[in-house]
């Protein structure tokens, strides 16, 4: 597997652009068109919410229903959710408006949005800005790039990744983009994301390898506990690469798995090291843990913990919280048997041994804890299962971004 540049337009037949519509923000972009030149087998995980966006429920019929799909129109500002039949109407005619300037099916047309939840769509600047998105679309690595800043609300920095590999013979790219800052939290699919491939795989091998890779990268961030109504995860396959059709679980569809999985950790971890208002990434390790179930109960509930998060920001080694976190998880384990390490960039140092501290310096592990990146390693002596979680520290700023918000 070779990590390539690009996101969404690194794969052959996949084209991109971008365009200021005005919906929300006066000062940027906030539309993004992704468009294959082929038919695309489609898969897709969306939101567990309840509460689920109008572009949600038109997505996930597509995904079911349709033979292909062959463009996705994203926007930023509104998030088109609690808006209704008249919302999901949005959504029509936005699909419309997509099949009648690109001459394909309204059933191939995908669509997102995500903002502010409760306020209808501009559908007419959404038409206009689907107009002039047409008539921009590109294959180059700098118009995959515009489309990722477009898509941002919260975010501070674009979230793409790329890779090759090789099946049957032939080589094949997998891109993405995704955005996700705030209203993040596990057992979903996570935000907004779009991954594009010239792979040769059936829709039934692609949903089920998204579905495979998701459990262990998206389903394992969190930035503050609140799953969003409007969380989509798109995967489109053209089949120009000329591989071999996957159409079972072969040596091509583990191959295929990996390099899915490899751009959907990426892309997750992007998405919670920038948490709002966050200054560091934090891992959350679980080893030797009774069983997986067990591994990904207890390291979601660290790195949920608002009083771990807290002191990651602190960079305070406050290792009563993260064990209090594991203790209260639901999981049964003895608490006597725990060690603790913290690791990063600046080094990796144990806490505690045993369930008690060991003599370490205050001075060293606050060095580790400053880096932007910090795990957090639990080894449970219970058996040979391990999980691993992503979030982001808690700051002053995660108040301000939010507390304002929909102003």
């Amino acid at each position: 597997m070779k990590k390539v540049e690009g996101g969404v337009t690194a794969a052959e037949g996949f084209q991109a652009a971008s365009t200021a519509a005005g919906i929300k923000y006066k000062d940027r972009t906030d539309m993004a068109m992704i468009y294959s030149t082929e038919p695309c087998a489609v898969a897709g995980t969306f939101t567990t919410n309840v509460v689920k966006a109008a572009p949600v429920k038109w997505d996930k019929d597509i995904v079911k229903n349709s033979a292909f799909a062959q463009a996705v129109v994203v926007n930023a500002g509104i998030a088109n959710a609690c808006t209704g039949t008249e919302g999901l109407g949005y959504c029509k005619d936005t699909a419309k408006k997509t099949s009648e300037l690109m001459d394909i099916p309204e059933d191939a047309v995908l669509v997102a949005s995500t903002g502010v939840i409760g306020k209808q769509l501009p559908i007419d600047r959404i038409c206009a800005g689907v107009e002039q998105m047409s008539k921009k679309l590109s294959g180059d690595l700098t118009s995959g790039h515009n489309a990722a800043l477009a898509i941002m609300t919260t975010d501070t920095h674009e979230k793409e990744a790329a890779v090759e590999v090789e099946l049957s013979g032939k080589k094949i790219t997998i891109g993405g983009m995704c955005k996700g800052s705030g209203m993040i939290h596990p057992n979903m699919c996570t935000m907004l994301s779009f991954i594009t491939t010239d792979a040769a795989i059936s829709k039934e091998m692609l949903q089920e390898a998204l579905s495979s890779t998701v459990t262990d990268t998206y389903n394992m961030i969190s930035v503050d506990g609140d799953t969003s109504t409007n969380d989509t995860c798109l995967v489109l396959a053209n089949g120009l690469a000329g591989n071999e059709k996957i159409k079972e679980k072969n040596e091509d569809y583990e191959t295929f798995c990996e390099a899915l999985y490899y751009v959907n950790e990426a892309l997750a971890k992007m998405m919670a090291g920038d948490g709002e208002g966050a200054t560091a990434l934090f891992e959350v390790k679980v080893v030797h843990a009774a069983s997986k179930e067990d591994a990904v109960i207890l390291s979601k509930s660290v790195v949920t913990s608002s009083l771990t998060k807290a002191a990651i920001f602190g960079h305070d080694a406050n290792w009563g919280r993260i064990l209090c976190a594991l203790g209260y998880s639901g999981v049964e384990f003895d608490p006597e048997q725990v060690d603790l390490y913290f690791e990063s960039a600046a080094g990796k140092l144990m806490i505690i041994k045993d369930g008690v501290a060991v003599d370490y310096s205050e001075e060293e592990a606050t060095k580790i804890l400053s880096e932007n990146e910090v795990t957090a390693i639990a080894d449970m002596k219970m058996g040979e299962a391990c999980a691993t979680a992503w979030g982001c520290d808690l700051t002053y700023d995660y108040i301000k971004i939010n507390a304002d918000y929909r102003s």
